[in-house]
């Protein structure tokens, strides 16, 4: 990572090259210790999986995998099973502080400098809406926040909160695997970024507090809390495929750390960042926070904004075909249902309609939306793919589509 002696993220290069998109999908964090932990920023139907201990901690699983899901949130409106994360639905804030807690408060002007709140529409869909938070990495308006508060989304409004200056944001890269994303402000300048801490080393039992956008509000609060261990991993569960993810080196914080907060800093006790809050327990009195390490987040930005693409880190926007995969549907024919489609993009514009069955993909079989979708992504936006599908009468098609620029990854 590169940090001037103020604190300040410095890019490797002046302007972030064109990126070289491609498709990947949804996933979300949840974990069990004595409680399950989702994230909590984004979105997401969560499943549970398993918290491994890391080198500084005696936490183990105790409790059964179950599996939750959430309803929605953000600017009031309805989206589906869209939900910014968090402990629960509806919580309000400081509710669940306990013994070494402190209850969450307004954040003062100090605590507003360097952090925004985010706002998003998914899938191009108004009523689908998401919140979190994020930092200001540079003056010029680049912005680190969770890859899960923003992925999916089709539209991005990023407010300043220490000058209530609102900016659309574009994605510059995300990296799933790390829960990393970075962002661009349109016509931004001038902003003042939060201070990175210039060593990684963070202690058990040391203070710390965190800002964020909790609940989604659009107001910031500061949660007061200590670090529980350092040094943990929690295996990610996806809500869309069969695989799984694995976030390791975080920080487990006992604060009061609620939806809406992903993305935003923890700070020291000396206002310096030294994570990136990310999920928060559900189901216990006892609230347990984790935080991505600075310094590897810090890394994975690096590698976004010097346009280094690899099997983790998505450049930009993904190629898009417009398909909406029917998750739960059966079919007799061995494929990957239709659910919907995109009116005005590719599928939709080439006939692929609601209860076809796509077969393959460039003569590629696919029989899963994740072979779906990974043979997507694996194209840039303005390439030409050959869809096969079975229509609703069982005849078989094929068409050409031409991919656009989609949802983030």
């Amino acid at each position: 990572m590169s940090i001037t002696p103020a604190g300040e993220y410095q890019p490797e290069t002046p302007e972030m090259p064109e990126p070289a998109p491609k498709r990947s999908r949804p996933w979300i964090a949840i974990v069990v210790a004595t409680a399950a932990v989702v994230c909590i920023g984004g979105l997401g139907t969560a499943t549970v999986a398993e918290l491994t201990a890391g080198n500084s901690s005696t936490t183990s699983a105790t409790t059964a995998p179950t599996t939750h899901t959430y309803g929605s949130f953000g600017n009031g409106s309805a989206g589906g099973n869209r939900f910014g994360g968090g402990v629960q639905s509806g919580q309000s804030i400081g509710q669940q502080a306990t013994a070494g807690e402190a209850t969450a408060t307004a954040a003062t002007a100090a605590q507003k400098v360097g952090v925004v709140t985010i706002n998003t529409v998914l899938d191009y869909n108004s009523d689908e809406q998401a919140a979190g938070t994020g930092q200001i990495l540079t003056s010029n308006g680049y912005i680190l926040t969770n890859n899960h508060v923003v992925e999916d989304s089709t539209s991005i409004t990023v407010t300043v909160q220490s000058t209530g200056q609102k900016y659309t944001a574009t994605v510059v890269g995300t990296d799933k695997t790390a829960d990393v994303a970075v962002l661009k402000l349109t016509g931004a300048s001038g902003l003042t970024p939060v201070k990175f801490a210039a060593s990684e080393k963070v202690t058990t039992g040391e203070s710390v507090y965190s800002v964020g956008n909790a609940e989604g509000t659009g107001n910031l609060v500061t949660a007061v809390g200590t670090v529980g261990a350092t040094n943990q991993s929690l295996t990610v569960g996806s809500d869309s495929s069969d695989g799984s993810e694995s976030l390791s080196g975080l920080i487990e914080l006992n604060s009061d750390v609620v939806s809406g907060d992903s993305g935003g800093p923890l700070f020291d006790s000396s206002g310096k960042v030294i994570g990136m809050v990310t999920a928060a327990s559900s189901g216990s009195a006892v609230v347990t926070g984790y935080a991505l390490n600075i310094a590897q987040v810090l890394k994975v930005a690096d590698q976004i904004e010097a346009g280094t693409a690899s099997s983790d880190i998505v450049l930009g926007y993904p190629a898009f075909a417009g398909i909406s995969i029917a998750e739960n549907a059966t079919s007799t024919i061995a494929g990957v249902p239709v659910a919907s489609t995109f009116p005005g993009y590719p599928a939709a514009n080439a006939g692929i309609a609601q209860g076809d069955v796509i077969t393959s993909v460039d003569g590629v079989a696919v029989t899963t939306g994740t072979q779906l979708s990974t043979a997507i992504q694996a194209h840039k936006v303005g390439s030409a793919v050959t869809i096969t599908y079975t229509d609703a009468s069982g005849a078989s098609q094929s068409t050409v589509l031409t991919l656009v620029a989609g949802p983030a990854a």
